[in-house]
């Protein structure tokens, strides 16, 4: 199969789709590569790492989707890349068309087959391919947080950790996923005190079995969360519905009850956010602010570290990124549920339950899509 691996072009995304380890390996199972050139550099991956891994470089981006059937990335195509994608043309990368619906009615016109890292769902209901981006961007909302919590920079001047004699930052976390947990773990290693709140006992029990002193939870309803943000300092939006918008567990009426330079991080944002006031916002421009309430909601957080992510992303995907290109997408669907799950828009068809829901359109059974798709 021919494998493109695009330059990302997002505002300050530069993670790459695939390592040029995964490229040895596709190479290894009788694929060819095309890499844009530069592609890798935001991540410290060479053009000569990606040639000697047995990749072929091309100039442009429009090269890479011209030519290659199947193309590995790690954000969704934007409006410059919409013209570019081909009918048939199989993009495995991270989508979340619940949040876009420019972006979904771009895609069902393109008819192109869209496998979502997102929505990619083991029988245990994990979700092997955000994993390991919930691991990096939850590690990274406290730091963030911590930092927008500086007087300089509209926060209320508090050290997360605090100091001898001097009480430490209340961090609240919204929901005790992979996002949360990281988030929690890493706010209390800085001393921090943590409270997290999820509407499962069983995970809130889990937590409290392995967490620091510092972090309790708390069961998530409107009450207790009107009443924590009273006194939170920083508050990490880390809920997830897979496939689907994140539910506005914070609107806009309880701003008003929080302390000027509060930070609300919104990890969720890519979903549509769990915070009402949140929009999408970049590492240029990461942060807003309403009601004397800082807003940090930058979708692509992980981009920021795009070494370390790059290498975790390679690391989930390119098994799949295999049995995509061996099997043919058909084929791999049929065989594995987790992929079969991933499919999101295929052939003009919204085939995801949470992606037609978002934007009332009409839902196709996958099953009927991938038989279809036999003949």
């Amino acid at each position: 199969m021919l494998i493109g691996v695009p330059k990302e072009i997002k505002n300050n995304e530069n993670r790459v789709g695939l390592t040029p380890a995964g490229v040895a390996e596709l190479r290894k199972h009788g694929h060819s590569l095309l890499v844009q050139a530069s592609a890798g550099e935001g991540s410290g991956f060479t053009d000569a790492e990606y040639e000697q891994a047995g990749a072929k470089l091309l100039p442009t981006i429009a090269d890479v989707y011209g030519q290659a059937e199947m193309i590995i990335k790690v954000k969704e195509p934007i409006a410059e890349e919409y013209p570019l994608i081909k009918e048939n043309q199989l993009l495995f990368t991270y989508f979340h068309f619940a949040s876009g619906e420019e972006l979904t009615h771009a895609m069902i016109a393109r008819k192109a087959i869209c496998l979502a890292y997102e929505t990619v769902e083991l029988p245990s209901r994990a979700l092997p391919l955000l994993i390991p981006m919930s691991e990096v961007a939850g590690r990274m909302a406290p730091q963030e947080g911590a930092k927008y919590l500086e007087k300089p920079l509209k926060g209320r001047g508090i050290l997360l950790g605090g100091v001898p004699g001097v009480k430490p930052a209340h961090v609240l976390v919204l929901g005790a996923g992979i996002v949360g947990t990281q988030a929690a773990k890493v706010a209390a290693g800085l001393g921090a005190q943590v409270t997290v709140m999820d509407i499962s006992l069983n995970r809130l029990r889990e937590l409290d079995d392995f967490m620091p002193k510092n972090v309790v939870t708390q069961y998530s309803n409107e009450y207790n969360i009107r009443e924590a943000i009273k006194t939170a300092d920083l508050v990490v939006g880390a809920v997830l519905i897979p496939g689907a918008k994140a539910p506005h567990l914070i609107t806009r009426d309880m701003l008003k009850t929080m302390r000027p330079g509060t930070v609300l991080v919104d990890v969720a944002v890519d979903q549509g956010g769990c915070i009402e006031t949140c929009k999408p916002t970049t590492h240029e421009n990461p942060t807003f602010i309403i009601d004397d309430v800082v807003h940090y909601c930058v979708a692509n957080m992980p981009g920021a570290v795009p070494y370390t992510s790059t290498l975790a992303l390679t690391n989930a995907t390119l098994p799949y990124a295999v049995k995509l290109a061996n099997l043919g997408w058909q084929e791999a669907c049929r065989r594995d549920e987790a992929l079969r799950l991933g499919l999101n828009v295929v052939h003009g068809e919204v085939v995801y339950k949470g992606v037609a829901e978002a934007w009332n359109l009409p839902l196709v059974d996958v099953d009927s899509v991938l038989e279809g798709a036999a003949v």
